[in-house]
């Protein structure tokens, strides 16, 4: 996927061609991506959705019990789909740029109460949150 970096941890009990199989299901080849690390073993795991529906429960599952054979705790994965709770990588954009704007164009001093409005309404604040 050249959305990925060249070299990404992924959970040890697949194997490569697993993941070259795999690879080929999601969108856009994102394979799951170990994103961070709790010392009590907890992990998160950033997944693409996977293209075929027919599929997506076998992939999903071998992908789910690799990443709890890979756990310290074998603790069960908790899945969220964050696409339906979080903004999207346009959304954001579009609010990095507003805040730049406003940080650039509207002078605090003089125009405190509508700075803040301004503010909020970029949803900067609301999305970095």
């Amino acid at each position: 996927s050249p959305s990925l970096p060249e070299y990404f941890v992924v959970p040890s009990s697949l194997a490569d061609q697993d993941l070259k199989l795999y690879s080929y299901s999601f969108i856009g080849r994102r394979m799951p991506l170990w994103s961070w690390n709790h010392p009590n073993g907890s992990a998160l795991v950033r997944m693409a959705n996977i293209k075929d529906v027919l599929q997506q429960r076998r992939i999903d599952q071998r992908i789910c019990n690799a990443i709890t054979r890979s756990h310290p705790l074998r603790s069960d994965v908790y899945k969220s789909d964050l696409d339906k709770c979080l903004p999207n990588i346009q959304e954001i954009q579009t609010a990095h740029i507003k805040l730049k704007q406003l940080c650039v164009n509207e002078p605090f001093e003089e125009t405190e109460e509508k700075w803040l409005s301004s503010l909020e309404n970029t949803h900067w604040l609301e999305y970095i949150r």
